[in-house]
């Protein structure tokens, strides 16, 4: 039922004068997916989809195309087409770009430093949901934080292949729905990055946080049993 909500839920604010194109559906279907509004397992229906979303079936497929080659959906054959859940594999590149792009930003982006007064709501928003206890405050605050980070690169192009990689890892998160741990000592982590970029210290900010990308991947293995403690 909570599925099917989610994807008749897409027909609000979802439709474009561009929604002809299957670019345009596989964006909307990708940040809905890192949204958190379809988990791992859920089947996009091309009947209900191509309804919410005013598109026509052979749009769709095109988008359902680029999704499977982003590791975000599969398909089943004579089942239909899945979010995906990510492997070993998959959380592995997803770590490999992650390395990447991430301390770049960090260390190469061009901005202001009061330009980093958009991390403090979302470090406000990610320590209340530890208070709360809450799993998927912190993994939305989690993932909007590392967005707002790569943003200030000023790369749309960066931004665009981040939005890929936070659409796989929210379906990673989704192993780690009952692991409330893997999240909260992150929170205090991230605030820690900010203020180091804020203090001028933009290497050692980058050198830290390729230790918590290497951290957070082996942890993330250990838990689906790709990895021994």
């Amino acid at each position: 039922m909570a599925r099917n909500a989610a994807l008749a839920g897409l027909a609000e604010g979802d439709h474009a004068p561009h929604a002809h194109t299957g670019a345009w559906v596989a964006a909307v279907l990708r940040s809905r997916i890192s949204a958190g509004q379809l988990p791992p397992g859920t089947k996009l229906s091309e009947q209900k989809l191509s309804e919410a979303l005013g598109v026509s079936r052979n749009t769709l497929r095109e988008a359902f195309t680029v999704l499977a080659g982003e590791s975000v959906v599969r398909r089943i054959p004579n089942r239909g087409v899945f979010v995906a859940a990510p492997g070993e594999e998959e959380i592995r590149e997803i770590y490999r770009v992650r390395r990447l792009i991430e301390p770049a930003a960090v260390l190469w982006g061009n901005f202001p430093t009061e330009a980093l007064d958009i991390f403090d709501p979302i470090i406000a928003k990610a320590r209340a949901a530890r208070e709360a206890q809450s799993v998927p405050g912190m993994a939305d605050a989690n993932q909007e934080l590392h967005k707002a980070l790569v943003a200030l690169s000023g790369s749309p192009s960066l931004q665009e292949l981040m939005d890929k990689v936070l659409a796989e890892m929210r379906l990673v998160f989704h192993a780690m729905a009952t692991t409330p741990d893997f999240h909260s000592h992150y929170v205090e982590r991230n605030a820690a990055l900010v203020e180091q970029i804020r203090a001028g210290h933009r290497e050692e900010a980058a050198e830290e946080l390729r230790w918590y990308l290497d951290a957070a991947e082996r942890e993330l293995l250990v838990h689906i049993g790709a990895l021994r403690e």
